[in-house]
């Protein structure tokens, strides 16, 4: 059996990780911030610690659905109120929920530096997305006349939500996605 996150409720950091170097100008000028919550969205890992809460319904094994995770408070729902609540770890390093529930965990999430296979990532998306983001924002199609010549460009209108995986940041990060 296995215990259910009905919600969760994810701080934001206090900073992002540093951008990593040797981005062209037009990447470097991107907001970094934007990015690395891009990648966020993409896994479960987090490099810069944060609060969280996660209220989690069922019995059986529940593990945190963001890593690295360290859990402060456990509570359960009784007669209208939260009670704290001691629980037994699972055999696979997540805790074993006895009833249904619900129950709160609150803690954060977050620790270390990115490897160097996600800040490549990062350097492909930000690099996809200042290529990409050329021409005037919103626009699909532009045309520019000099004299007598004429650039035309078209640009498929799901460039953005595209980007992690035509920018091949989403196969570097393969092993921080989500389960």
């Amino acid at each position: 059996m296995t215990a259910t996150t009905i919600r969760q409720i994810e701080g934001a950091p206090t900073a992002y990780p540093d951008v990593p170097e040797g981005l062209s100008t037009a990447a470097a000028a991107l907001d970094a911030d934007m990015l690395w919550q891009r990648i966020e969205t993409y896994v479960a890992h987090r490099w810069t610690e944060r609060d969280v809460e996660w209220i989690v319904e069922g019995c059986g094994e529940w593990h945190p659905p963001l890593t690295p995770a360290t859990i402060s408070t456990v509570e359960i729902w009784r007669s209208g109120a939260w009670e704290a609540v001691s629980l037994n770890p699972s055999a696979l390093g997540g805790y074993f929920l006895p009833g249904d529930g619900p129950y709160r965990f609150q803690g954060s999430v977050g620790a270390g530096d990115p490897p160097a296979a996600v800040l490549e990532a990062f350097r492909r998306l930000a690099e996809y997305m200042a290529t990409s983001a050329r021409g005037a924002p919103g626009t699909s199609f532009e045309s520019v006349t000099a004299g007598s010549v004429t650039v035309s460009k078209r640009r498929d209108e799901a460039f953005a939500a595209r980007a992690m995986s035509n920018s091949g940041a989403g196969d570097l990060l393969r092993n921080y996605r989500r389960a």
